[in-house]
Formats: C-alpha cells, structure tokens, sequence
C-alpha cells in the first residue's frame, strides 16, 4: 500500500534533507534490510542508499542540487520501509557561505558548485576526530583562526607512534579486547563523525576523509572484502550527503600489502556507483626518497578515469608541472613533509621550507597541504591529534592563500622563467614568479612585446607586497633585493 506524507519537506540546495523512519529491529538490521529512495525532479533521478542508525531508526538523507520540488518513493526489502512518498521543496540557500560541493573545473583546478573557485589550501590532523570532547574542540578553535578550507583527516583510528591511546568509539560494533562485530556498525561513531564534519562545515572547510590507512592494531587494514565493501556501502549512505566531503582511499595505500591493484579500483568503482553526489576521490601514495624520489611506480594510476585529482606525497615540489601534463588533473601535493622538530626525517621541516613548499607548488598552478609535528610533552601533536598550532608556517600559508584568491587561477606558462623560479600563469596577462631560497639582486624578463605590466615584489616571509617603480615590457630588467623567499607578481595594465 502507497503511503503519502501528507505535506511537504523543505531543506536548502545543498543542505541535507533527512527523513527518519522507524523500522523492524530484529535480526541484524544492517545486513539484511536493505534501503532507498529515488528523488525525481522533472526529467531528472536520484537514487540514494538508506541505512539502519540503531534503536529501530532507519534513515534516508539527500542533498539536493536545484531549488523547486522534488518527490521520492522509498524502496525497501521488507515491507514497513517500502514505497513512501513525499515532496521536498529545495529552496535557495540562505548562507553566503553556501556555495555546494568542491567539484574539479578547467581541468587543474577546483571550483564550487555554484561556480566560485575553491583553492585548496589543506592541513592535515589524521586523527583529530578521535581524541575526545576536550581536544576536538580545542581544534576546532585553533581552525577557526587558521587559514585552512580543507583537512585531511582519516575514519579509522591511528597506531604509530606518539599514537598510543584507546579511542572511545569505533565504526564497528565491539572493542579490542572483546572482538569487532564486522556485520554491525556503532552508530555512536558515526554520529560523533557527522557532527565533526558539520562543525567543519560551519567554518567552510572541506573534510578529505581517508577511508583505509596501514597504521593499525585493530584489524581495520586487514577486514576481508566483503567487510572492505560493507564498510564503504556504509559510509557512502550516510555520509554522501555531506557537501563538505572529499573521499581519500587511503593513506599510503601502498603500505596496505593484502590489499591489490583490483581491490583499489573495485573501491574507486564503489564510490562512483553509490555516491549520488559524485563526490571528489583521490588515494595516496606512500613516499621513501631513497627508492622513490624519480618513480612514480608504487603509485595508483591517477589518469584512471574515477580518479578525479592526484593526491600526492613527495617532497619535491619542482615536479608539479610534470604531474600535471602527465595525469591532466589537478595536482594535489597532499604531504610534503611536515614542520616540526620530530625523530622522523618526514617531521622536522623549518618553517621557511613548508612556506616555500606552498609557494613552489602553488605558482605552477598546483595546490599543496600542511602538516605540523612539533614534539609536545603530553604527545599531542597537530598531524595526528589536532590541539594547537606552534608554528610560524600558517600564517604565511594564509597571506599566500590571500594572494591566490586575488588573482586568476595559475597555468604553466609559456614564457621561460628560467629553472631556478617557481612560475605560472595566465598567458599575456598576470604572472606569478617565485625564487624560493635563491637570493638574486636583479633579473632580466622577456615579457610580451606591445603590453605593459606592473610588478609588485612580495616577501613572502616577512608578508609584505611593495610596488616596484615604473611600468615593465618585453626586455626588462627588474630590480630583486638578493634575499630568499621573494617573489615577483606581474599584472597587466
């Protein structure tokens, strides 16, 4: 029988509409109900996953992407769930902050749904989500005052060093000492999860949630592929309506060894398939200098088609314009190394080389995230835990951040800035140089002929833009204070 919720649903374009129904609750309700809805809107439909949210509560969610009317019928294998109707009028955001999903635009680079660009300017707190009320909170305040839109941060909890406390919650039923359930989930997890990355929307960053990761003592990195694929179908109804969300495979997914190139392209397939929303997906490589400075074999194919950008870890930052015409997507460089003064050669960057990493990556047209792994006397350490930032990075990362959104986005340029400059681009009318820790007093130009161009000259250190003095074409000679970390912003007049 045909049941019809007699008056209409209502929720913003690209917000979340959820409608809850309650439902049998015997057996194991996860494995064998199973649940969904088709959304139609004119010659348009949408079909999403439900999911069972525990205590007899069965839930449908969906972000709608046109303001009007929408109708849905549910579907389901029993029959208490099956064949509900309603209408959901979407009607238009009232948030500036609103913009929709980050989607991939002009082939290098991102912009939101509605259009705006979005430049990725990421950090990286794997675990953040896992250390307690008092903590998440802390980083929560410490990202409101950041430059950041997007966090890498990962489902699973993490075993490595500095990584040694119990978490409260896990995705799965059960505990270490008594065994996971691999058929139910924890719905306590999921919810403190969902709050997580709302509170992350509410500050207009992006969650890159990684999805498997090696550095285990649970036995998440080991599930057999039913469970990999029961997991995944999970998350995907329950967090696809997130328009914050970005999907990361995994974290060094090649550190995964009983995992093969199959299970990963199965996974990219999953995700593409049950993510109505067509969220961005990326995986990320594992990076030892000794055996893979000059290989990229270890890595997954990112040209494969349901890869929609690289994610990349590598210390080097010259090779972004490589990566770009090799894989023709954006270029995320998601790990380069980290500030800090840990053990780990990966852990002890200055401040001035993280800031050079954002600047070498980002004025090739790529984008690049942060990490900070200062040693804390309590271990908590922003790259796992969250808390506090110590660093002297951020900030710059921020004035940097600000200069991008001032200006076009950057694609290599044709004009030869020489090997020793970071450089892009938009050809003929704004170009963006920088000479990293080279430290040259002057430098000669070959800019178009019949065009003039003012130059600005950026500290990026010392985050300070002078103006130089007169107007510049074809030819030129340009006046450079022979200190590191400068760089040139040429604008056409």
């Amino acid at each position: 029988m045909t049941r019809i919720w007699p008056e209409p649903f209502e929720a913003e374009q690209w917000n979340r509409f959820e409608l809850r129904i309650e439902g049998p609750q015997e057996g194991n309700p996860y494995k064998e109900v199973v649940l969904g809805a088709e959304f139609q809107f004119g010659h348009r439909s949408i079909k999403v996953d439900g999911f069972y949210d525990g205590d007899g509560q069965y839930v449908i969610r969906f972000m709608p992407d046109c303001t009007g009317t929408w109708s849905f019928t549910t579907s389901s294998s029993t029959a208490q769930l099956d064949g509900l109707q309603g209408t959901l009028i979407c009607t238009a955001p009232t948030s500036a902050e609103n913009h929709g999903p980050v989607k991939v635009d002009q082939i290098f680079h991102f912009s939101y749904a509605d259009g705006t660009p979005f430049y990725p300017v990421g950090t990286t707190a794997y675990v953040w989500n896992h250390q307690g009320e008092q903590l998440e909170q802390q980083t929560l305040r410490s990202l409101s005052k950041a430059p950041f839109n997007k966090i890498r941060m990962c489902v699973f909890p993490k075993h490595y060093d500095y990584n040694a406390a119990e978490p409260e919650h896990f995705a799965f039923a059960g505990s270490l000492q008594q065994g996971f359930n691999w058929e139910a989930f924890n719905p306590d997890f999921w919810r403190r999860l969902e709050s997580q990355l709302e509170q992350l929307q509410l500050l207009g960053i992006e969650a890159d949630l990684i999805l498997f990761h090696p550095y285990d003592r649970w036995g998440f990195s080991r599930m057999t592929a039913e469970s990999d694929d029961y997991y995944l179908r999970y998350a995907l109804a329950r967090l696809a309506s997130f328009r914050n969300l970005w999907w990361s495979l995994a974290n060094e997914y090649d550190l995964l060894f009983e995992k093969k190139m199959t299970d990963w392209d199965r996974f990219f397939r999953i995700i593409q398939e049950h993510d109505p929303y067509q969220h961005l997906r990326s995986i990320h490589n594992w990076h030892n200098p000794e055996i893979h400075y000059r290989s990229n074999l270890h890595w997954y194919d990112h040209g494969k088609p349901w890869v929609t950008h690289a994610s990349i870890q590598h210390a080097d930052l010259n090779f972004v314009t490589e990566w770009r015409e090799l894989y023709r997507k954006p270029i995320v460089v998601d790990e380069c190394r980290y500030e800090g003064n840990l053990n780990h050669g990966w852990g002890n960057l200055t401040a001035e080389r993280m800031t050079q990493c954002f600047w070498e990556g980002m004025a090739q047209g790529g984008y690049v995230t942060h990490g900070e792994t200062y040693v804390h006397p309590d271990d908590i350490i922003w790259w796992s835990h969250g808390g506090e930032l110590h660093g002297s990075s951020a900030e710059r990362i921020a004035f940097l951040r600000s200069i991008m959104e001032e200006g076009p986005r950057l694609d290599t340029s044709a004009i030869n800035f020489k090997w020793d400059a970071s450089a892009g681009g938009v050809e003929g009318d704004y170009y963006l140089i920088y000479f990293g820790d080279s430290r040259p007093a002057f430098r000669s130009l070959s800019l178009p002929e019949g065009a003039a161009f003012r130059i600005d000259l950026i500290d990026t250190w010392a985050m300070s833009i002078s103006p130089l003095e007169g107007h510049f074409t074809g030819e030129c000679k340009v006046p450079l204070p022979g200190i590191p970390y400068q760089a040139l912003r040429i604008s056409k007049i």
